[in-house]
């Protein structure tokens, strides 16, 4: 378990299905990571992340004092087939209030001290300027963009110093 100002990660498991489905369902969620999925999408993908390779992590958010859940984030091996990647998709009721920068600060901050890496990356479609400037603001730098699903990705890093 990892613990935020506000938060708490734990590993994703089977129990959290319900929960994460509402962020697969969810048009404004899906809106740059190619729209919302059907049932049976949902479980192939949510079967492969609670029996993740040894190089993927991921974690159900809740708030610490409710225990709501906030959203999902991971780390996990990039397109490129080589580099680590953090993602993260929080229900739209907890954005603009600093959860997301709070819970990727931390997850960046394990993957550097706790798993010793010497970079993470993370993508996201040119056209979603919020996660652009959460990027930007945990000191993520801006290093490629590509054509990737019909659109154009921003890839962003951040080295372990």
């Amino acid at each position: 378990m990892l613990e935020t100002n506000r938060c708490l990660l734990t590993k994703l498991q089977q129990a959290n299905y319900e929960d994460v489905k509402k962020l697969y369902v969810n048009e404004e969620v899906r809106k740059y990571l190619g729209g919302t999925l059907k049932e049976e999408t949902i479980k192939k993908s949510f079967f492969k992340m609670v029996q993740p390779t040894i190089d993927s992590l991921y974690w159900v958010a809740r708030e610490k004092h409710s225990n709501e859940f906030i959203g999902l984030i991971s780390l996990d091996t990039h397109h490129d087939g080589t580099s680590t990647e953090v993602s993260y998709q929080l229900l739209p009721q907890w954005w603009g209030a600093g959860y997301a920068t709070e819970l990727v600060k931390e997850i960046i901050d394990y993957a550097f001290n706790q798993l010793n890496l010497p970079e993470v990356i993370a993508e996201t479609q040119t056209a979603n300027n919020a996660s652009r400037r959460l990027l930007e603001r945990l000191g993520m730098e801006l290093v490629q963009t590509v054509q990737r699903f019909g659109e154009e990705q921003a890839i962003y890093s951040i080295k372990n110093s």
